[in-house]
């Protein structure tokens, strides 16, 4: 129905990932929530561990409406099943969420996920000093230079509350990447194009 009404996105299993809930066992880690969030495990795989049919339904509905898929929280493995399915479906708008958080994907992982045609994703607010993990920008100059701008892309992982207004964790690590030498291109590309591609909103 989402993707009826012009959804852009389909996430796998985030917080109820197995990977994730081995990460953050009793959900040490997450903002509080005001409302009851289900965190019930989700697998995408049989007994003999191939795909359920069920993630091929799901890929039948993203190739039809042009909407992305994402790997979620997932451990690398089935995100490498799940990107490989998508791929054979057609499906061209795919996403790996921030590989050194929880995912754990390092770069040859990126490079062969981005081999199936896959973005991989970083958060501003790992990187913002007013955020969550304070890493050092350089960490991410570094992620951009090996897999490349064209396979880039930010988002935030904030707009929780007190937590930092996305805009301005934006502003602040985008400022930090060009500080650092980051062409503007190049920058733009990662904060403005490829994302435009991935929501469909240069069709």
């Amino acid at each position: 129905m989402c993707l009826r009404m012009g959804g852009k996105a389909v996430w796998f299993p985030t917080f109820s990932a197995g990977r994730h809930i081995e990460c953050h066992p009793e959900g040490v880690g997450f903002p509080t929530a005001s409302v009851e969030v289900p965190s019930s495990r989700v697998d995408i795989h049989q007994e003999n561990g191939e795909l359920i049919p069920e993630v091929y339904e799901v890929l039948d509905l993203v190739k039809e409406t042009g909407a992305m898929v994402t790997g979620g929280h997932m451990e690398t493995e089935s995100i490498t099943q799940l990107f490989a399915a998508a791929k054979d479906k057609g499906v061209t708008r795919m996403l790996l969420n921030h590989p050194d958080y929880v995912i754990g994907a390092d770069e040859a992982k990126c490079r062969e996920l981005v081999g199936y045609g896959a973005f991989v994703e970083h958060e501003t607010g790992f990187y913002d000093p007013e955020g969550t993990k304070k890493w050092d920008p350089r960490l991410l100059l570094d992620w951009i230079e090996k897999i490349g701008p064209e396979h880039t892309v930010m988002a935030s992982d904030l707009g929780q509350k007190d937590r930092p207004l996305p805009v301005d964790s934006y502003i602040r690590v985008a400022t930090a990447l060009l500080d650092l030498g980051l062409d503007e291109r190049s920058l733009r590309q990662i904060f403005c194009d490829n994302p435009a591609f991935l929501l469909g909103l240069d069709d």
